[in-house]
């Protein structure tokens, strides 16, 4: 057995090479794939102890996590839930590990706990995934994951007493809960999604084959009623409502992560519940949308179909067809439609609708007339933001209402939680965090570069305001880190982020690209960065490094990349087709061998974004940029750091051992190729202890790769 003081790691390499559509494909660390395996386990204590002494000996590592409590310790708070007189909210005080669920019973009364982690596991790894109230708001389900898994296993607790009354149900990860109103004489319940007990699935399919069940409060959840996904693909997710009268049942299945869903209507006045008729509102469209039946009786329909900025329909829920969709507000030419909401209460001379958009990932709302969706004349047709920022979850009263809450964050800004009175446009402080912070003076800007192909891309960054000239440029190159993620759709809007400002504080540049592939510019933005275009991704973020460099900000000697998950694939791939831009990366929860993906954590749940090995040209796509397949030895790397999660079941910590040991063995540069490992913890949600020890790390690491004094 090597010793971990040795200077290389216990890492033979195989001679394996296989034929994969007629083209071989070597594979000599496959062995890294099973944790369980001797050699694994040699392998990985080498590096716990080689990543543990070089942690210790990187300058100002505890006065980064101290400023890193610090920025953390404004604690949190989110927007009310109204359920009658009860207010439901999540706030996670100073000092806290986890947000708490709270309740207030009356206007007037004191709040009190009703879901508190650490209670549950002193620990800190046991995370409140989600929650919902009943129509009532006398149970609320709630689902908590332990050790990082993201399982989610599901209870009913009475919000009068706190007692638990029903539960576990387990397999309920990513599950929505969508309650029916309380009839007399009837059990309580409501629709949500299960996966099938793994005994019933084939070995390699048990985190999949989900089902949407109806569920009575109290009752044995082997005996739940299956109600919709028998025949449809195995990797589907499914999103369930129902209205607050009871009457409508929406359901929508997506295969895996795919840009599109189906949506199916059911009208339980006019069938049992545990068999509801449902009929297609929207299938087999390339397209998404979510539906909702409003309080007008008119169906809602939000989509991107034949309008990839999105767009608001509504129709008739008897006669659904996508031929009888009206459009109430219709795609705009230069913002994203991203969220709506209705206020009706009698209070107002006219309903109202109000919109939530983006440009460039910068939020704004505007004011429409809810009948026919036009925007009211000026003032009157904006709510004023309190910055230039981001804008999250519009709220309102279920019950109908003239009141609007909603998040706002910046760079510089925790998440505050603003009111909005559509009586007057008048907009007020409705919950601040906690706790108090002092925040360095920084600027932050929205750039535009040109990618390879002469694409516009932006860029957002933060920089300290002292750094700048008189005329708002760098007075000298700096370290910088170089964000990004680029997939799914998933848009990178400014928000205050601890790890950032620590950064900059300490004299460095943040900077966040908005690379093709994420959702910042709408869908087609999207489908410019996923399967056979991926390549699109990567070549944005080289050219969002040059551009830095260009234009003064840094050097490629002071640049380090940061990505994770599937910005993890990001840098990955950008530290094997461009080693000479950066001098550190760090890269977290990674896919990195893009030919084994899918047989592996949630990889069969990933293959519309990527493409799958199955297909010949596909595979092609994907051997093409496959960080693990570019290695070559001899290159001249920069120093890496990968960070894993050992309770991941999203993303196999096996993507991060097999680069690493590849890179360890090939890399000629002399800088450090290094792997965090962390148990009991996962993919997502983690504890502001360990949140504030993984940022110290790569903070850390980045500052000696890129030469930024912390002293």
């Amino acid at each position: 057995m090597s010793s971990p003081h040795s200077s290389s790691p216990p890492a033979p390499r195989l001679d394996l090479v296989e034929q994969l559509h007629g083209v071989p494909v070597a594979d000599p660390y496959r062995w890294l794939e099973d944790p369980e395996d001797p050699r694994t386990r040699e392998w990985s204590a080498w590096q716990d102890a080689r990543w543990q002494r070089h942690a210790e000996a990187l300058p100002g590592r505890e006065r980064l996590e101290r400023r890193v409590r610090e920025l953390l310790a404004t604690g949190a708070v989110g927007a009310p839930v109204h359920r009658g007189e009860r207010v439901f909210r999540s706030r996670r005080d100073p000092g806290a590990e986890h947000a708490v669920l709270r309740v207030t019973d009356a206007p007037g009364t004191a709040e009190r706990v009703l879901v508190d982690p650490v209670a549950l596991d002193p620990s800190g790894t046991t995370t409140l995934d989600s929650w919902r109230p009943s129509v009532e708001g006398d149970l609320l389900a709630y689902q908590v994951s332990e050790g990082g898994s993201e399982e989610s296993v599901l209870r009913v607790l009475d919000v009068a007493t706190g007692e638990v009354v029903d539960g576990p149900l387990d397999r309920a990860r990513y599950s929505p809960v969508a309650w029916l109103p309380a009839r007399a004489g009837e059990p309580r319940a409501f629709y949500y999604v299960r996966r099938l007990p793994p005994e019933d699935l084939p070995e390699g399919e048990r985190q999949y084959h989900r089902r949407v069940y109806l569920h009575r409060v109290g009752t044995d959840p082997a005996g739940d009623v299956e109600v919709f996904g028998a025949g449809m693909s195995m990797t589907n997710y499914y999103g369930v409502w129902t209205s607050r009268d009871g009457r409508w049942l929406v359901v929508s299945a997506s295969d895996g992560t795919a840009p599109r869903d189906d949506v199916w209507i059911a009208d339980l006045s006019a069938c049992d519940p545990a068999a509801p008729r449902l009929r297609e509102v929207v299938t087999g469209r390339d397209a998404q949308t979510s539906a909702w039946v409003g309080r007008d009786g008119r169906l809602y329909l939000l989509t991107d179909l034949d309008a990839p900025r999105g767009r608001l329909a509504v129709a008739d829920p008897a006669d659904p067809g996508v031929e009888r969709w009206r459009d109430l507000v219709p795609q705009a030419e230069d913002a994203l439609l991203e969220d709506v909401a209705v206020l009706d209460g009698e209070e107002l001379a006219e309903p109202l609708l109000v919109v939530g958009w983006t440009r460039h990932a910068v939020s704004s709302l505007s004011v429409h007339e809810l009948a026919g969706g036009r925007r009211r004349d000026g003032a009157a047709g904006t709510v004023e933001l309190p910055g230039t920022g981001s804008v999250g979850g519009l709220v309102t009263r279920p019950d109908g209402g003239h009141e609007l809450w909603f998040g706002y964050t910046d760079a510089t800004t925790p998440t505050h939680v603003h009111r909005w009175d559509a009586r007057d446009g008048s907009v007020s402080l409705d919950a601040a965090p906690p706790g108090a912070v002092r925040v360095p003076a920084v600027t932050s800007r929205l750039l535009e570069y040109r990618s390879g192909d002469g694409t516009a891309v932006r860029l957002q960054l933060t920089v300290r305001t002292d750094a700048l000239d008189e005329e708002g440029r760098p007075r000298t190159p700096a370290p910088a880190i170089l964000y990004g993620y680029g997939g799914f759709g998933i848009s990178l809007s400014p928000h205050y982020a601890p790890d950032a400002l620590a950064w900059v504080e300490a004299g460095g540049v943040y900077a966040v690209a908005n690379l093709r592939g994420g959702g910042e510019e709408g869908e087609d933005w999207h489908r410019a960065g996923m399967r056979g275009r991926k390549q699109n991704v990567f070549d944005d973020f080289h050219a969002a490094a040059r551009f830095l460099v260009e234009q003064g900000w840094t050097t490629h000697e002071q640049l380090c990349v940061h990505g994770g998950s599937n910005g993890g694939l990001l840098v990955g791939a950008a530290l094997t087709q461009q080693p000479q831009l950066f001098a550190g990366v760090v890269c977290s929860a990674p896919l990195l061998d893009m030919v084994r993906y899918e047989q592996h954590g949630l990889g069969a749940t990933w293959n519309d974004e990527y493409g799958t090995a199955a297909d010949p040209e596909e595979f092609g796509w994907l051997l093409s940029y496959s960080p693990y397949h570019r290695v070559v030895e001899g290159t001249a790397y920069p120093a890496v750091l990968f960070t894993v999660f050992d309770g991941d079941s999203r993303v196999d910590p096996l993507h991060a051992r097999k680069l690493c040991a590849a890179l360890q063995h090939a890399t000629s540069s002399g800088r450090p190729v290094l792997l965090r490992r962390e148990g009991d913890v996962g993919h997502g949600a983690r504890s502001v202890s360990r949140s504030a020890g993984l940022v110290r790390d790569t903070l850390a690491f980045a500052a000696a790769a890129t030469g930024l004094d912390l002293s």
